[in-house]
């Protein structure tokens, strides 16, 4: 019986799936998996027990991957399970941006005494004007599976969209609207885009990525959407573009003490995958991976360990071993193997910067000894039987 503990509250949608093998724990020393969405694991102590983590979610900042890396633990993450729900936030995003409906329905809720309130809106709306999002150029940052969806919803209200991605998939390729132009140069975008909104992860290279310097290039009067991470837009250089009238509106889905006291700035409470539907896609997406992984090795959308597939175990035994990304690892696996007269019926290894994944199909089970030598491999981090 395999063991899951959730940190959080997992949907039913998801948790449902587990199957009599599998049951849900209140102690997290003893699990083989975690169910994690938004609850805090740098300070834990990861059980000798566990085995993976599964992110009910896209971001893993709440992870320590690289600890959860050195001691064999697989980190899940799904991405693309809540990006319609983040979708339509960003273009309601859009539309907050384009009108000034949050200041109309302010002031509406400001004179709902007045008994001559239709004559007196019908006088003051003027003030709350705004433009229509129809033919005006919208700059995409990152075509991942929340920014297509964007473009291509954007498309379909008769925005001239440009998409920038270096690192676009063939999927993602394929998912997006032939009338989104996939331009090769960011700075396309900063330079003739009306608006702008990113969708990219948080990482060295991204951090800060809105700032003074990418604003000099953007037109006057811009309007810059944050459906991401909250580091990607500098928010002390954010307020100086506000100030200026450089940046017309600022939207973001990340309130902290800065953006929610800048003036010309939306600030959503965090809302993007805030939806019924994205909770159980997330749970359900996470419970899947994990459930294959558990039983069959296989890895899919983990953000520490390079992705694996080889179906359902059908063998007598299935042996993962989870190592560095060092010479010869192949090689001291299979004849460790080999010398114990075990005959490897289907074998496949993928590695990922320092890691690397070895999944072999073997004709007999191997004795604990052979476990011991396997382990005792330099380099080798985890070795499960399967």
């Amino acid at each position: 019986m395999k063991k899951i503990y959730c940190l959080n509250g997992i949907s039913k949608y998801g948790t449902d799936l587990l199957t009599e093998d599998y049951s849900l724990t209140d102690h997290m020393e003893e699990a083989e998996g975690v169910l994690v969405r938004s609850a805090a694991m740098h300070e834990m102590e990861l059980p000798d027990t566990l085995m993976a983590v599964a992110r009910a979610g896209a971001g893993v900042n709440n992870i320590p991957l690289e600890k959860c890396a050195e001691e064999g633990v697989v980190v899940f993450n799904t991405p693309g399970a809540n990006a319609n729900g983040v979708k339509e936030l960003a273009v309601a995003g859009l539309l907050l941006a384009s009108r000034d409906i949050v200041g109309g329905i302010t002031w509406c809720q400001s004179i709902k005494d007045d008994p001559n309130i239709a004559k007196t809106v019908e006088k003051g709306k003027k003030a709350f004007a705004g433009n229509e999002i129809k033919g005006k150029k919208l700059g995409v940052i990152g075509l991942g599976a929340i920014g297509a969806e964007v473009a291509n919803a954007a498309a379909g209200l008769g925005m001239e969209v440009y998409g920038y991605d270096p690192f676009i998939s063939v999927n993602a390729a394929w998912m997006l609207s032939r009338s989104v132009k996939h331009i090769t140069s960011v700075d396309t975008i900063y330079q003739e885009c009306d608006y702008i909104t990113v969708h990219v992860p948080l990482l060295d290279s991204t951090k800060g990525m809105i700032n003074k310097e990418t604003m000099k290039e953007m037109k006057d009067g811009v309007v810059i959407l944050n459906f991401a991470r909250d580091l990607l837009v500098n928010d002390d250089d954010m307020a100086e573009a506000l100030n200026s009238g450089k940046v017309k509106k600022y939207v973001t889905d990340f309130p902290n003490p800065k953006s929610a006291n800048m003036a010309g700035t939306i600030v959503i409470p965090h809302l993007g995958a805030s939806t019924e539907e994205s909770e159980d896609n997330c749970a359900k997406m996470a419970v899947e991976q994990l459930m294959d992984y558990l039983e069959n090795g296989n890895i899919k959308n983990s953000v520490n360990f390079p992705a694996c597939d080889m179906g359902v175990k059908k063998s007598a035994s299935r042996v993962a071993v989870l190592h560095r990304n060092i010479p010869n690892m192949i090689g001291q696996i299979s004849s460790t193997l080999a010398s114990e007269n075990i005959n490897i019926s289907d074998m496949t290894n993928k590695s990922r910067d320092k890691y690397a994944y070895t999944l072999l199909d073997l004709e007999q089970k191997p004795e604990e000894s052979v476990v011991e030598k396997l382990n005792s491999i330099t380099g080798v981090l985890r070795v499960r039987v399967l």
